[in-house]
């Protein structure tokens, strides 16, 4: 029978991965999953009035299909959000989906047919080029260099042609922990209102950042389409519930886009109402469990950049924010960074996900660990890495 030939371009390293690691157990041993960058797994846990909204609203009985938009008192917080942090948008500009992953789907899908280029930086997260190449698209990488954050705005120049339909930008970005800074954001501003192009932000580690105040693009969006995409995943802790959103900047240029997507919100019915009654709450609560959450993960990120560079053969740039790291493998006596994670797996038990699963160009000879687990698990996890590199 036949397979469409758009599925075959989808992949997702993070998860593949695990089919190796499930092989290792049945072995008998015992493996640390640092692959898979959810906090809630690593005993990081909503808030329990958090829980407690989710619960009431379904003993309540709001257990029907909310409108497709999304709830509207969810949607009112995420613009006074999104707002605070630079733009000028009401709920009627937000959009409420299923994780920023059916977000990106319907943004994709919108925009781009068939030859259509999407620019991405190098490494992105894998499920942007999925997309692109699902919805017809061609994905192009560009360079951002890790240890300063900044990126190569004459490379992003050189591959702008006239099939270019968009610039997506993670901030702070998955695999890497790179946070653009306002002067860079602004630059991305300027050259896609110069050659016409969406830009795509995805903000969803937006209050996980380390060593510096983040800036959101809704700073210097000014009246240019940018399309926010953010989530509740990360920041407040909610991965299994699958709730995130797409927010529409005040711009002429996204007016058609505006009235279109919509409708694959409306084909997909509808987002969990219980779920959303529980996004609201954790908007309107106390913030303070986040920043706890981010100084203990400030720890673990300090230890374990600092273990990673001590190690012979490994070097690894500073993440400004998120929770992973991407070390690079300086001297790799394997034929790949692929092999290289699979060998560490099946020696030493430790999961971690090939760079090259970030984007072929500039996640090879890397490879990314989620710095989530607890420092006994983590300190284990360094002195198995340091063992397999020496």
């Amino acid at each position: 029978m036949k397979v469409s030939k758009k599925v075959v371009g989808v992949e997702y390293a993070i998860r593949d991965i695990v089919l190796a690691a499930r092989k290792v157990e049945q072995s008998g041993m015992k493996v640390d999953y640092l692959n898979i960058g959810d906090p809630v797994q690593f005993g990081f846990q909503p808030p329990d009035n958090v829980k407690q909204a989710l619960i009431n609203s379904i003993i309540k009985g709001e257990n029907y299909y909310s409108s497709s938009e999304g709830l509207l008192e969810l949607r009112q917080e995420i613009a006074k959000k999104e707002n605070a942090k630079g733009l000028s948008i009401t709920a009627d500009d937000v959009l409420i989906t299923n994780g920023v992953s059916e977000g990106l789907d319907m943004v994709i899908s919108s925009i781009v047919e068939e030859g259509d280029e999407v620019l991405l930086p190098g490494p992105y997260y894998p499920p942007y080029a999925s997309y692109v190449r699902l919805h017809g698209g061609v994905p192009v990488e560009f360079s951002v260099d890790l240890n300063s954050s900044t990126p190569n705005f004459d490379d992003i120049k050189s591959k702008i042609t006239s099939k270019t339909v968009a610039i997506c930008l993670i901030s702070p970005n998955n695999p890497t922990g790179v946070v653009f800074n306002e002067k860079a954001l602004k630059e991305f501003v300027n050259i896609a209102n110069e050659h016409n192009l969406y830009i795509i932000c995805d903000e969803i580690y937006d209050q996980i950042v380390f060593d510096h105040k983040f800036v959101g693009i809704g700073k210097v969006a000014g009246d240019s389409p940018v399309i926010i995409l953010n989530g509740f995943s990360k920041v407040h802790l909610m991965s299994g519930w699958r709730i995130g959103y797409i927010a529409f900047n005040k711009s002429p240029q996204l007016e058609a886009l505006r009235e279109h997507l919509p409708k694959l919100a409306r084909v997909r019915i509808a987002t969990s109402l219980p779920v959303q009654h529980a996004a609201l709450e954790s908007l309107r609560g106390s913030q303070n469990y986040i920043n706890d959450f981010v100084v203990e993960i400030k720890k673990h990120r300090d230890f374990v950049v600092k273990r990673l560079n001590e190690m012979p053969g490994l070097s690894c740039s500073n993440p400004q924010g998120a929770f992973y790291a991407f070390p690079k493998i300086e001297n790799n006596r394997f034929s790949s960074d692929k092999e290289f994670v699979t060998k560490l797996l099946e020696s030493k038990g430790v999961l971690t996900v090939h760079g090259s699963g970030f984007g072929e160009q500039y996640g090879s000879g890397h490879f990314r660990l989620v710095y989530l687990a607890n420092m006994e698990i983590l300190d284990s996890a360094m002195n198995k890495i340091e063992e397999f590199v020496s």
